[in-house]
C-alpha cells in the first residue's frame, strides 16, 4: 500500500493499480496547512484504476459539516454513509468541517473540478475519527500514461468562511481555471419571467413588465421558458428546435429592440441537454441522447461527446444573438449531462471524447469562445448546482435553485454560492410571493437575499401599492451599498445553524442583517456607519458592543419611512435594539 503522512495522520492510496506507478508525497506549506500530491504514470496508455485516498482524523471540536450540495443538513455524516459527488456541472470537490464557533477544524479540497470525483468525511464509530476519502476515476476514463491530482488540507484555526474562500482563490489560480469576467451589468438587479408568467409568456407581457421594473430599479430581464413552444405543460417535450413561438413573439428582433428602448438588457432561457419529442430536432438526434426521461412527454438528454452535438448547440446560441441582439443566455440544466450506469461503457460510434465531464467542458469553452468573440461582456446564468470552479470559466452570474417563496432556502442558498464564488455575481432565485402578503412579510423574500443580486418575478401590475414602495426601497438600498453587499468582508454566521447572522464590513461601514433572535457582536473598530437589518418576525435585534458607543439612531419601516431618530450613548455590553420588522435601525457613530 503506498502512503505519505501529514500533520500525523497516514493518508494511504487504495485500490489495485494495474500497470500505474504511484508517486504519493504531501507537504506543508505553513502551520496547519498543507497538500497531498497523487502522481500516477503508466508507461503505455491505460484506463486509470479505481483508487482512492484515505485518512482518519481525530473527531475533535467538529460538529458541523459543510459541503456545496450539503443543503439543510450540517451534521456530521457518517463514514457508511453516503459520498459527496462532484464533477464540472455539479457541486465543487471541497469538504469543511467546522466547530460551533463557526471555526475550520478540517477543510480539504481538489484540484481536479473536471471530473467526477466523490468526497467523504464522515464519523468512524469505532475510533471516534473522521474518516476522509476522496475517491477518484468514478466514471469511465480514455485511456491516460498520467494524471496528477493535489489535495489541499486546512486544519487552521480561521473563521470556516476564510478556509473556504482561500480555497476558491486557490481553484482560480490553476492553470485552466481563471474565472470569467464580471461585467457590470451582472450586478444589476434583474427582472425574471418564470415565476410572474411561467410559460406565459408575450411580447407585450414582457415589455410592460420591464418598464415597470426599470422603475424600481431592474436593469436586465431574463426570459424564461415558453418563449419557443405554445404549449403550457411545464415539460421539455417541445424543446430542441429553439424558433421563437410567433404565438408567444411575433417578432423576436423587433421585441429585444424595444426592452433595449426601454434601457433593459436582455437574456434568454435555453434547457442546454434537452431535445423533445416534439420537435424536428428529436428524429436527428434520437440515436445521440444518453437517456430519454418521461415527463409531460418524453425528451432526450443529448450525449455531448458527439462533435455534432457540441456543434449544433452552438450553433443555436451563437445565431440567436447575431440575429435577436441578446446580451446574455440563462444556460440551464447542464447538470442533467451525466452518465447513466448502463451505458457507461459506450464508446465509438462517432464519439470523439469518452468522459462526460470532458466533453461538457469542451462544449462550453467552445460555446464562450463564439459567442464573446460577438459580444466580450456577454451575461452567462448558471442555477446551483453548477456553480464550481470550473464552471466560474463559462458563466459569470450563478443563481440559487428554484425556492419559490421560500426565503430561507434563497438565504441559505446565496450564502452557500457566494463562499466559494470569489467575485463571480452570485443571484438570488427569483423572489415572489402572494399578493394579499403583508409587506412586512414579502419584504422578508429581499432581506434574506441581500448579499446577493436580487432577482424579481412577480406581476408588478398586480401586487398593492404599498408592495410596490417596499420593492423600489429595498431595491433602493441594495443598490446604494451594493459595494459592501458584494464585495466587503461577508462573515455569514453559524452555518450549523442556517446562517442567522451575516455581517458585510468595510472600513467605512457595516451591515448585520439579522435572521433569526441571535446576538450579534459588534467586534472593535466599529465603523462611521453601522447598519442593523431585522429580517425576524421580532420587533428588534440584540447587539454586543465591545467598545462605548456614542451616535445617532435612526429607524425605518420596510417602506424606508423613519420611525424614531434620537441621540444614543451605549456602553459596553448586551443591547436590545428596536427595529421595525423588515425595517433598518442606522447608527451614525461620533468619536467619543
Amino acid at each position: 500500500m503506498t502512503t505519505t503522512q501529514i500533520f500525523g495522520w497516514q493518508i494511504a492510496l487504495t485500490g489495485d493499480l494495474g500497470s500505474f506507478q504511484a508517486e504519493l508525497t504531501s507537504r506543508e506549506i505553513s502551520p496547519g496547512l498543507g497538500e497531498i500530491l497523487l502522481n500516477l504514470r503508466s508507461d503505455m496508455p491505460a484506463t486509470p484504476p479505481d483508487t482512492a485516498l484515505i485518512w482518519n482524523v481525530p473527531s475533535v471540536d467538529m460538529p458541523g459539516h459543510w459541503s456545496p450540495t450539503v443543503g439543510w443538513r450540517r451534521a456530521l455524516q457518517v463514514d457508511w454513509g453516503g459520498d459527496s459527488a462532484s464533477k464540472a456541472t455539479s457541486g465543487a470537490p471541497v469538504t469543511c468541517l467546522f466547530n460551533d464557533a463557526g471555526h475550520n477544524r478540517l477543510t480539504f479540497a481538489c484540484s481536479d473540478a473536471l471530473h467526477t470525483l466523490k468526497l467523504q468525511a464522515g464519523v468512524h464509530e469505532e475510533s471516534a475519527t473522521i474518516r476522509c476519502r476522496v475517491k477518484l476515476f468514478c466514471e469511465p476514463w480514455a485511456q491516460i500514461t498520467e494524471y496528477e491530482i493535489a489535495v489541499r488540507v486546512d486544519t487552521r484555526d480561521i473563521p470556516y468562511y476564510e478556509a473556504l474562500d482561500q480555497v476558491s482563490r486557490w481553484w482560480a489560480g490553476l492553470p485552466g481555471y481563471a474565472p470569467s469576467p464580471v461585467p457590470a451589468d451582472a450586478l444589476e438587479p434583474v427582472y425574471s419571467t418564470w415565476y410572474s408568467f411561467h410559460q406565459q409568456v408575450t411580447a407585450e407581457g414582457i415589455e410592460e413588465q420591464c418598464r415597470l421594473a426599470k422603475g424600481l430599479g431592474c436593469e436586465t430581464v431574463i426570459v424564461d421558458d415558453g418563449w419557443q413552444t405554445d404549449n403550457d405543460d411545464r415539460g421539455y417535450a417541445y424543446c430542441g428546435d429553439w424558433r421563437v413561438s410567433p404565438s408567444r413573439i411575433a417578432d423576436m428582433k423587433s421585441h429585444v429592440a424595444r426592452v433595449h428602448d426601454i434601457g433593459m438588457k436582455y437574456m434568454l432561457w435555453y434547457s442546454v441537454p434537452f431535445v423533445g419529442e416534439y420537435s424536428d430536432s428529436w428524429a436527428r438526434f434520437k440515436d445521440k441522447f444518453l437517456e430519454v426521461v418521461e415527463m409531460t412527454g418524453k425528451f432526450g438528454v443529448l450525449d455531448p461527446r458527439f462533435p455534432d452535438v457540441r456543434d449544433y448547440l452552438i450553433n443555436i446560441y451563437e445565431t440567436a444573438l447575431r440575429e435577436w441582439d441578446l446580451d446574455g443566455f440563462k444556460l440551464d440544466f447542464v447538470d442533467s449531462f451525466s452518465l447513466p450506469k448502463d451505458k457507461q461503457h459506450e464508446t465509438g460510434g462517432g464519439r470523439d471524447i469518452l468522459s462526460v465531464p470532458v466533453a461538457v467542458d469542451r462544449l462550453l469553452t467552445d460555446v464562450m469562445e463564439r459567442l464573446r468573440a460577438i459580444k466580450p461582456d456577454i451575461m452567462i446564468e448558471f442555477r446551483q448546482s453548477y456553480v464550481g470552479p470550473l464552471m466560474r470559466k463559462y458563466g459569470n452570474m450563478f443563481r440559487v435553485g428554484d425556492c419559490p417563496n421560500d426565503y430561507h432556502s434563497n438565504r441559505i442558498g446565496s450564502l452557500d454560492i457566494r463562499l466559494i464564488c470569489g467575485d463571480t455575481a452570485t443571484h438570488s432565485d427569483m423572489v415572489m410571493w402572494h399578493p394579499t402578503e403583508d409587506a412586512e412579510d414579502a419584504a422578508r423574500q429581499i432581506i434574506h437575499t441581500l448579499f446577493s443580486v436580487p432577482q424579481i418575478s412577480v406581476l408588478l401590475d398586480r401586487i398593492p401599492q404599498d408592495h410596490v414602495r417596499m420593492l423600489q426601497h429595498w431595491l433602493g438600498f441594495w443598490r446604494a451599498h451594493r459595494d459592501i453587499l458584494m464585495h466587503g468582508r461577508l462573515e455569514p454566521l453559524h452555518p450549523g445553524a442556517m446562517y442567522p447572522a451575516v455581517v458585510a464590513s468595510t472600513a467605512e461601514e457595516r451591515i448585520i442583517a439579522f435572521y433569526g433572535n441571535i446576538v450579534v457582536a459588534t467586534g472593535a473598530d466599529v465603523p462611521a456607519d453601522l447598519w442593523l437589518v431585522n429580517g425576524t418576525a421580532s420587533l428588534s435585534v440584540a447587539l454586543r458592543i465591545s467598545e462605548p458607543l456614542q451616535g445617532t439612531i435612526t429607524a425605518s419601516d420596510c417602506y424606508g419611512d423613519t420611525v424614531y431618530e434620537k441621540e444614543i450613548i451605549l456602553a459596553a455590553g448586551l443591547h436590545e435594539i428596536a427595529v421595525p420588522r423588515s425595517g433598518i435601525a442606522h447608527i451614525r457613530r461620533k468619536s467619543l
